[in-house]
C-alpha cells in the first residue's frame, strides 16, 4: 500500500480520473472497522489520549518508513505551515471529534455522520479546483444525504451527532488542503501531519483528562495497532495519493461505504441489528454511491458540415 511517490501539484480538473476501486474498497473497509476498534479501545483508555496515541504511532511509523526509503523531507516555512494546518484540522480536530462522537452515539450512527464528506466537499471542490458537479451526481447526493439522515435517526442527535459531523467537516477540509501539498512526498508529509496533530491532541488530553490512565490489555493493544498502522497510516497515504489525481466528488463518494462496513461489523461485534429505517437509509446510501461512481459520458463531437470555400 505504500508505493505512493511524491507527485506534482494538483492537476487541472480536466485531467482528473476516477480512483481505483480496489483501493477504495480497502480504505473504506478499514475505516469502517476503525469505529469498532475505537469502541473497544475506549473501554481501556481515556478518549483524547486514545486518539492522540493513534495519531502519534501512525505518524512515527510513516516517518520511520520515509527515512528507510530515503524520502525527501519538507523544506520551507510555507510547506511546514501547511503541514501544521493540515495536522491541526485533519488530526487534532477530526480525531478528537470522531472519538467523542463514537462515545456519544451508537457505533454505526457515528460511522455514518463522520463520513458525510461527499456532501460537504462539493461546493469547495468546485470553487477551489473547478470540479463542476453534474445533475446526476447532485441528485445522487441528495439521495445519499436522505439515506444518511435515515440511518442517523435511530441513534438520536445531541452532542454525539454534532461532534461526528464536526469530524466529517474537518476531514473534508483536510482532503481539500492535501491538494496544496502536491509537491511533497506523500509518505513524509502524511507522517509529519499525523505527528503534529497527535502532539496537539496529547497536549489537549493532558489539560482535559490529566495524566493518562490506560489499561494495556491485549484488546487495547490490538485495537491501537490496527487503528494506527492500518486504519490511519496506510489508508491516509493511499487516500491522499488518490486525492491528488481523482475527482473529489467521486473519491469522497466512496466513503459512503464506510458506515456500511461500520454497521455490519458493529452488528457482528456487538450483536446489534440495524432497525428498519437504518436498513432503508443504507439502501439509499448504496444506491447513491453506485450512481456517483459510474463513468460520466463524454461529450461527442458534432459533425462538421461542408460549406462553401
Amino acid at each position: 500500500m505504500f508505493h505512493a511517490r511524491s507527485a506534482p501539484a494538483a492537476p487541472a480538473a480536466g485531467t482528473l480520473r476516477s480512483p481505483r476501486p480496489w483501493r477504495m474498497v480497502g480504505i473504506t473497509a478499514a475505516w469502517g472497522a476503525c469505529f469498532v476498534a475505537i469502541e473497544w479501545g475506549l473501554r481501556d483508555a481515556p478518549l483524547l489520549w486514545y486518539a492522540a496515541l493513534r495519531a502519534l504511532l501512525a505518524g512515527a511509523a510513516l516517518l520511520a518508513l520515509g527515512a528507510a526509503l530515503r524520502r525527501p523531507a519538507p523544506s520551507g516555512a510555507r510547506d511546514w505551515g501547511r503541514i501544521t494546518g493540515l495536522g491541526l484540522i485533519n488530526v487534532t480536530v477530526a480525531f478528537g471529534a470522531m472519538f467523542a462522537g463514537v462515545a456519544g452515539l451508537a457505533t454505526g450512527t457515528a460511522a455514518v455522520l463522520a463520513n458525510a464528506q461527499p456532501l460537504l466537499i462539493l461546493l469547495p471542490a468546485w470553487w477551489l479546483y473547478g470540479e463542476k458537479v453534474s445533475v446526476r451526481t447532485s441528485v445522487a447526493l441528495v439521495v445519499g444525504f436522505t439515506g444518511l439522515v435515515l440511518v442517523a435517526v435511530p441513534g438520536g442527535g445531541g452532542s454525539g451527532a454534532a461532534l461526528s459531523l464536526l469530524s466529517a467537516a474537518a476531514i473534508t477540509a483536510g482532503t481539500l488542503l492535501s491538494r496544496r501539498l502536491g509537491g511533497l512526498d506523500v509518505v513524509v508529509f502524511t507522517g509529519w501531519h499525523l505527528l503534529v496533530g497527535g502532539v496537539a491532541l496529547a497536549a489537549l488530553a493532558a489539560v482535559v483528562e490529566g495524566a493518562p490512565v490506560i489499561a494495556w490489555t491485549p484488546r487495547f493493544v490490538l485495537s491501537l495497532l490496527f487503528l494506527a498502522l492500518v486504519g490511519t497510516a496506510a489508508t491516509t497515504v493511499v487516500w491522499f495519493t488518490e486525492a491528488r489525481r481523482s475527482r473529489l466528488d467521486v473519491l469522497t463518494a466512496w466513503t459512503f461505504l464506510t458506515p456500511v462496513f461500520g454497521i455490519v461489523l458493529a452488528a457482528v461485534a456487538f450483536a446489534t441489528v440495524p432497525a428498519g429505517w437504518t436498513a432503508a437509509g443504507l439502501a439509499g446510501v448504496l444506491a447513491a454511491m453506485w450512481v456517483i461512481v459510474q463513468p460520466h459520458p463524454r461529450p461527442t463531437a458534432r459533425p462538421v458540415r461542408a460549406g462553401p470555400p
